[in-house]
């Protein structure tokens, strides 16, 4: 059994939809924004300049979190103000940039500009034009480029003002407008399970025990690099006829043994109206590349609804959206990497880095690849020739390239190069945008903190390579939970 979740936000935009384009503006073109009032009430209405501030736009409370109220309004590019009207007193915001003005003792400021290609902001992944990838922008890597040190204090305010954000924004936020979560019941074959995570372009997804009548895990790569080495032990070509009789459920008992567990571990999830925060602590302490974000429509917590699939990188581009035209006043994310004390290095040679850097040439085996990935407990390995310079990247996430033709029957672990498992899932084409997008991302040593986040933002990217100028040999690695680890720490 396979079903899809799908979840959807719903907009209520009020008056904002009648709005007039407002005289002498010519064709500029409005921008579709979302207001959000995340402090509770009964009735919420928004109004501002954009408003000449005589309309008031009524907020609708979100779904399943109804503390928080939300509306899209159309706004011209330029400068605005805006406040709220709750319960029939005037609110503002303290968590945002906020002003003295004409229509009350405070109000609160947001600026909505159309994109500005020549100007060097924070701009976030989204940026139209941003060029990322193994293969672009070469003279980039051809030079560096030096910044002033920052003091403790400095850091210490960064880390604070990006804690607040989190601590004051909530999962929900982390919810696309319309899309499907697709579910696996844990009765399916595991083979089953191999060819939908292909076919629908994910890395896993959440398992339903409807005798339970509850959600009880996750279908990750993992799994699948450890079912594939266990059940290549027992023969010297894997078949169709091995998987088949292994269900899902059948599998995790299995894992339980492997793994010496006398009890099921419950799933990881978050609610919500869950902060942030508190979804990125979760995943950094239970050392889990995604989690659920599920929400109930009982008291009891029966008829459970999973919204969402939360990763690290998605709460990464809220920060960047965020901060996007206010790098400026947060010196840590001006810093050079090499400078910020995390992330895995090559050895120096007086010896300042003492992690060792796993990589791989391309000739390895598929099978020293598998067992690197679980030793060495990381996402991904970049691929590099005989000079050390990266050619590719072999990620976790890349085993469900196997199920393309049924490979996985036809091939031996040991005998299957790293080349040749990175071209079986070359032409894969998501249609979720999994595996849309660059596969490898590279960075200098020198390059500010704000553009490795910018990399590591894009989705399915968990680890950003950092290279040499010029050679584009490997020094180093930083990683979702390296960043994570250092803001929040």
């Amino acid at each position: 059994m396979q079903f899809f979740l799908r979840s959807e936000k719903m907009f209520s935009s009020g008056m904002a939809d009648s709005m007039p384009e407002t005289s002498g503006v010519g064709t500029v073109s409005s921008v579709p924004m979302r207001f959000v009032w995340r402090y509770g009430g009964r009735r919420v209405y928004l109004t501002g300049s954009f408003t000449r501030w005589s309309d008031h736009i009524l907020m609708s409370p979100m779904e399943g979190c109804p503390t928080v109220f939300q509306v899209v309004c159309s706004v011209l590019p330029g400068y605005h103000q805006y406040k709220f009207y709750v319960d029939g007193q005037w609110r503002h915001d303290e968590n945002e940039p906020c002003i003295s003005g004409d229509y009350g003792i405070v109000n609160t400021i947001m600026i909505t500009r159309e994109p500005e290609p020549s100007v060097n902001t924070f701009s976030g992944p989204d940026t139209p034009g941003s060029r990322t990838n193994m293969e672009v922008d070469n003279e980039n890597f051809d030079h560096v480029e030096t910044m002033p040190r920052i003091t403790e204090d400095e850091i210490t305010a960064s880390r604070h003002r990006i804690s607040v954000f989190l601590s004051t924004h909530t999962a929900y936020e982390l919810l696309p407008e319309s899309g499907k979560v697709i579910a696996l019941d844990v009765n399916l074959p595991v083979k089953q399970a191999f060819h939908i995570l292909y076919e629908q372009g994910i890395p896993g997804a959440p398992l339903w025990d409807s005798y339970r009548g509850q959600f009880v895990g996750m279908l990750s790569p993992l799994d699948f690099i450890l079912i594939l080495r266990e059940l290549g032990n027992h023969g010297s070509i894997l078949t169709e006829e091995e998987l088949e009789t292994h269900t899902i459920s059948a599998w995790k008992e299995e894992k339980m043994h492997l793994h010496r567990q006398t009890v099921r571990r419950p799933l990881v999830h978050a609610g919500p109206c869950d902060s942030l925060k508190d979804v990125a602590l979760k995943i950094l302490q239970k050392k889990v590349a995604t989690i659920p974000i599920v929400h109930s429509s009982s008291q009891d917590g029966s008829f459970p609804q999973i919204l969402h699939i939360a990763s690290l990188s998605g709460i990464l581009k809220c920060i960047c959206r965020h901060f996007r035209h206010s790098s400026s006043s947060l010196p840590i994310l001006q810093q050079p990497i090499c400078t910020l004390g995390f992330g895995t290095w090559a050895p120096t040679i007086d010896g300042s880095h003492e992690h060792h850097l796993a990589t791989l040439k391309p000739s390895a085996s598929l099978s020293s690849a598998l067992s690197l990935l679980l030793q060495a407990e990381v996402s991904s390995i970049p691929i590099v020739d005989d000079n050390n310079s990266l050619v590719d990247i072999y990620s976790r996430s890349d085993i469900t390239a196997l199920a393309k033709d049924r490979a996985y029957v036809q091939i031996h672990l040991d005998e299957m190069s790293i080349h040749q498992a990175l071209q079986l899932g070359q032409d894969m084409n998501s249609p979720y945008g999994f595996y849309s997008g660059q596969r490898c991302q590279m960075c200098l040593r020198t390059d500010p903190l704000h553009k490795v986040m910018e990399r590591l933002a894009h989705p399915g990217v968990r680890r950003v390579v950092i290279v040499e100028a010029g050679s584009k040999r490997v020094e180093g690695i930083v990683s979702l939970s390296d960043v994570f680890n250092f803001l929040l720490g």
